[in-house]
């Protein structure tokens, strides 16, 4: 029994395999994990790149509904009725179009498409050179024309955040156009 407190300097043959296959065994478990770590890692970087993708792929769907939208004829009756609008300030706004349930209803048509573009914006869920490339003209002509009665309707029912997310991204716009 002493002898195997003791280590000797002479193994037999058959001590020495064992101890050769002990030593391969654990090399095989360390590569096992290894690989094991490194497929973990690999699967991580590929779910990143794939939800980034989904991400832009969805901000650019998205924006091309808008765009579908806006392009509709609909949506262009209202647009061009709402910038054909002729007004001084808001009084002559309000006695010319104050009554005409039809304008209120292509001004609240064209303002809140615009509004929803403010806050996606806002929000990050498009990104802000999309709506410059498709919606920089529309939103900064738009935003001139409606600001006298929207700052007015705003002051009347004592709401400054109506047309607020329009005003924003029409204000990003302008910074836009500034740097350019």
């Amino acid at each position: 029994m002493s002898h195997f407190l003791v280590l000797r300097k002479s193994y037999s043959r058959t001590e020495i395999d064992y101890f050769v296959w002990c030593q391969e065994l654990v090399d095989v478990y360390e590569i096992s994990a290894v690989v094991a770590a490194v497929g973990v890692l690999i699967g991580v970087v590929y779910y990143i790149l794939d939800m980034r993708n989904q991400t832009r792929q969805r901000q650019t769907d998205m924006v091309m509904r808008l765009y579908t939208t806006f392009g509709s004829a609909e949506f262009q009756r209202a647009y061009q009725k709402v910038r054909s609008l002729e007004f001084k300030d808001y009084s002559d706004y309000t006695k010319k179009y104050g009554q005409d349930l039809q304008v209120r209803e292509e001004m609240y048509t064209v303002t809140i498409f615009f509004e929803g573009i403010g806050l996606l914006a806002k929000k990050k869920l498009i990104e802000m050179e999309l709506v410059d490339c498709l919606f920089s003209y529309p939103i900064r002509v738009t935003w001139e024309k409606v600001a006298t009665p929207v700052r007015g309707i705003r002051e009347t029912e004592n709401d400054s955040g109506i047309c607020g997310w329009f005003e924003y991204v029409y204000n990003e716009m302008k910074k836009r156009e500034l740097q350019k």
